[in-house]
């Protein structure tokens, strides 16, 4: 191209740029990633540390690990502040995004706790897994469960922007898609896990288990519903096979009820219930005595 279309193409470019206002450039999404392995190497060092912790120097360690961690959440805060406060007095922010850091910090002791009950109940729930190390390393569903701790955190604190790219973050490695804004109790595990949904609003009990492909949703997703209880209640003890789509924030599924494959819910279920399907009506073909063609079963079996 020669230089006048190029220059007309960057004229049009920056004139668009003007229409979305001087707000500062957010967070860049590397960033927030970098930041999630700061965590997690502080939350599981023998998983997530490049190296071992050394027996004489581990308080050092982990000390340095966390004035590294405070540096980089305090900027990635503070540019998300400014981007949606341009006129607030920057020292102000400034402070702030200091304080957020510093009372994550503080909270990493309860949120490593959590995830080690999280961890034990994968464990405990799964036949096929050797111990918890392993789920730990390689369980995608207690990897985003993991994340969602991190961002939920950021989430209650109003921080913007940053939770939303932690969880998009898990979403891309595990297919696991869990809103920031989601309660989430004690226990909980997803199993396998591969397109498990759930929406901002959802509220989750302790000892909760969930199979891949689960969705915790909302009945509509019109705007002027931002805010208000959109997505179920699940309460404690309650296993969701693979497929259960359950939907609308008046839908309460009681404590220690079953919902099967593939089920649809939109009212509420009481505690102790087994909610399944009817099973679907098979046919079966098999090859006919002579020839290749195949003769059908009408009762439903194989002739």
């Amino acid at each position: 191209m020669d230089e006048q279309a190029l220059g007309a193409i960057a004229d049009e470019l920056l004139e668009s740029y003007d229409l979305d206002g001087p707000a500062e450039r957010l967070p860049p999404q590397e960033a927030v990633n970098a930041a999630l392995e700061q965590v997690k190497r502080l939350l599981f060092p023998g998983y997530y540390a490049d190296e071992a912790l050394p027996v004489a120097s581990r308080r050092f360690r982990v000390g340095t690990w966390l004035c590294q961690l405070h540096a980089s959440l305090d900027r990635l805060i503070r540019r998300a502040l400014v981007h949606t406060q341009p006129d607030a007095d920057p020292s102000q922010l400034r402070h702030h995004a200091e304080a957020v850091a510093g009372r994550f910090l503080a909270a990493l002791p309860g949120i490593r706790a959590t995830l080690r009950l999280d961890a034990q109940a994968a464990l405990d729930g799964d036949p096929a897994a050797r111990s918890i190390e392993e789920v730990i390393l390689t369980y995608p569903g207690f990897e985003a469960v993991m994340i969602h701790r991190i961002a939920h955190w950021f989430y209650g604190e109003g921080i913007p922007f940053l939770p939303r790219a932690m969880s998009e973050h898990a979403h891309m490695r595990t297919g696991i898609d869990i809103h920031p804004g989601a309660r989430i109790g004690a226990r909980f595990f997803i199993d396998h896990g591969t397109g498990v949904v759930i929406g901002e609003t959802t509220w989750i009990g302790d000892d909760v288990k969930i199979y891949q492909g689960v969705t915790l949703g909302a009945l509509s997703v019109r705007r002027s519903l931002a805010g208000a209880k959109r997505h179920p209640t699940i309460e404690d003890g309650v296993v969701l096979y693979a497929g259960a789509t359950v939907l609308g924030g008046d839908t309460v599924i009681g404590r220690n009820a079953t919902i099967g494959g593939n089920v649809w819910i939109t009212t509420s279920v009481a505690a102790n219930t087994l909610v399944i399907e009817s099973p679907p009506s098979l046919r079966y073909r098999s090859p006919r005595a002579q020839g290749d063609g195949l003769e059908e079963g009408g009762d439903g079996s194989a002739q």
